[in-house]
């Protein structure tokens, strides 16, 4: 576990449980990792891996379920346009269970509430997120900008899932 209970700085209540932070992780190059040399988990039903064939990065599963046990609300967050729907059912092939999946779909819609302003391609904060996980320096950019935190984890780290921990945990003691 990443800290014990009574440590946590509880900031939230969803469905009736304390949350200690909204996490969300991007997807391509960071979840779904095609490059050489990236390990991958494998599918708990490997006969429908297949149909939605793309590789989960090796460590999600128990990262995922580490941070759910600590009280954090686990999202994705990706300017991908696929289907909320096929994201978490190729998640639940490899034993992931996340909250809310937000697509560019989602984003855009979200987005038309505002029609004057020129928001970045993607913003965890306006969906109530406190920490986004992805592969990419632009988005980190974009955060300093605009005002959402983000943590840049290379496709090609070895150490990622220390690193992801590392920061919910210094983020939840403040």
């Amino acid at each position: 576990m990443l800290a014990s209970k009574g440590a946590v700085n509880w900031r939230r209540v969803h469905f009736g449980r304390f949350m200690a932070m909204r996490v969300s992780f991007d997807l391509d190059d960071m979840l779904i990792c095609y490059q050489p040399g990236v390990p991958r988990e494998t599918a708990n039903l490997p006969l429908l891996q297949h149909w939605l064939d793309e590789p989960l990065r090796q460590g999600t599963r128990p990262l995922i379920a580490d941070l759910k046990s600590c009280g954090c609300d686990v999202w994705i967050c990706t300017s991908s346009s696929r289907s909320p729907l096929l994201v978490r059912l190729w998640l639940a092939l490899h034993g992931v269970w996340v909250g809310r999946i937000i697509t560019q779909e989602t984003y855009t819609a979200y987005l038309r509430r505002f029609p004057d302003s020129q928001p970045p391609s993607k913003n965890p904060r306006a969906f109530g997120i406190d920490l986004h996980i992805d592969d990419s320096e632009g988005v980190r950019c974009k955060g300093e900008q605009y005002g959402f935190d983000v943590l840049v984890v290379a496709s090609n780290d070895r150490e990622w899932v220390q690193r992801v921990v590392e920061e919910v945990k210094r983020r939840i003691r403040r």
